[in-house]
């Protein structure tokens, strides 16, 4: 089971893509330069061929984390806004729209007790979203995040 989770270790890596796919293209793109320059000239439109794959292999792996990243955080702005509907008193729940992205999916973190007044903090004083984690006292685990 995970260590609990707070301020300070709620960040997560993907090992498959942070420490075998990422390096695995970085050394890909500097193995096609190397290649390049010792080879050159002979076979240089092979050569620099290789070089612009390899950085578009670079591309489609950041494009792919970056979508998956944002469905995250569209799935978890849509989670919180039904969450907070339903514990939010009815005078407050008309402000949930007020809420960024950024300060929504910093206030997964909170538990049910201290969001509404975690969120109403929010809004009136403008919290980023550090502030926001800061402030949060019993941590709600996410241990789906990526």
């Amino acid at each position: 089971m995970p260590a609990p989770q707070n301020f300070k270790n709620y960040t997560r890596r993907d090992p498959l893509f942070h420490f075998i796919l990422a390096p695995l293209l970085l050394l890909n793109f500097a193995f096609s330069i190397y290649i390049t320059v010792h080879n050159w000239p002979s076979y240089q439109h092979t050569h620099l061929w290789q070089i612009v794959m390899s950085v578009v292999f670079l591309l489609i792996a950041e494009r792919a984390r970056s979508y998956a990243l944002k469905n995250q955080d569209r799935i978890i702005r849509l989670e919180e806004r039904l969450r907070l509907q339903a514990l939010l008193p009815a005078a407050d729940r008309s402000h949930i729209d007020e809420l960024t992205v950024p300060q929504l999916i910093a206030l997964r973190f909170a538990s049910d007790a201290e969001l509404p007044d975690l969120a109403r903090r929010a809004l009136t004083k403008n919290m980023d979203p550090k502030a926001i984690k800061e402030a949060i006292v019993n941590w709600r685990p996410d241990h789906q995040r990526l």
